[in-house]
């Protein structure tokens, strides 16, 4: 082969390299572009007791840690329970246990933030079980999305609600609160969550001081609103719904009726 040729040959060679870098670049970037779509498994849960759906919680969350499960949110409401958070704050209790025993209602320990707060009927809770790492988000950019989805939430009812007032997280219309939040963070793992009042009996209120905050009322989507509230199951499916929007889950999976057991069971 002359110089000439070998010339030609290489500066083709070249050209045709030249070429396939060029498209491995281009579907490289295009990948990179491209993004996976955010799955959220949704467990519908009704009526569960307080200690059921917590030792529940501790389980997924190990799950999820090892990746066994993905992002999981529980959606359920408690008969009527008090709860404390790690602090402690009993003197935040404004009656005996034994009143608390005659009117029928639980009081737990849990490792969550926040203070002390009521649990019951017509009351929409949401038990994020999430990776924070893989959403990119720090505790207080996921506190505030817990928030963001409340106050969506009443808006949709015509209620204008706010939240991230100084040392105060939850949700408030004016000075009246009506979503609470605490949370537990371990390993980038979340647990436990909010609490929004729809319709629940704010009179169980007066025998705390909720959240720990004395001169403060607390309220409800049905006192707020002048609009007619559909059933409760409905309004959570929104808080569910305006929970996926506030994270940027692209599709929700739902669990119909399902019970601890099942969620237990589906897991192992």
């Amino acid at each position: 082969m002359s110089k000439l040729n070998v010339i030609y040959a290489v500066s083709y060679k070249l050209e045709i390299m030249k070429g396939y870098c060029m498209s491995v670049s281009l579907n490289t970037q295009s990948l990179q572009g491209m993004r996976i779509p955010r799955n959220l498994e949704v467990w519908r849960l009704g009526m569960v007791n307080y200690l059921e759906a917590l030792k529940l919680q501790e389980k997924l969350a190990s799950d999820r840690k090892i990746s066994k499960i993905s992002d999981t949110l529980l959606s359920l409401q408690h008969p009527l329970t008090y709860t404390l958070g790690k602090r402690r704050t009993y003197y935040n209790l404004l009656v005996p246990d034994s009143e608390l025993k005659n009117m029928g209602a639980e009081l737990h320990y849990t490792q969550r933030g926040g203070d002390i707060t009521f649990h019951g009927p017509h009351q929409a809770i949401l038990y994020p079980i999430l990776s924070l790492r893989d959403i990119g988000l720090g505790a207080r950019k996921y506190v505030e999305n817990l928030e963001s989805t409340m106050i969506e939430l009443a808006s949709l009812y015509g209620v204008k609600a706010h939240g991230q007032r100084k040392c105060e997280t939850g949700v408030w219309v004016g000075e009246r609160k009506i979503g609470a939040i605490g949370v537990r963070i371990s390993s980038g793992i979340t647990s436990h969550g909010l609490a929004f009042n729809i319709d629940p009996d704010l009179s169980y209120y007066k025998h705390i001081v909720p959240c720990g905050i004395a001169d403060k009322e607390v309220t409800s989507l049905r006192k707020e609103t002048d609009m007619m509230l559909p059933g409760d199951e409905v309004i959570q499916d929104q808080l569910v719904s305006c929970f996926a929007r506030s994270f940027g889950y692209d599709n929700i999976i739902w669990k119909h009726n399902a019970s601890v057991n099942e969620i237990k069971i589906h897991t192992e």
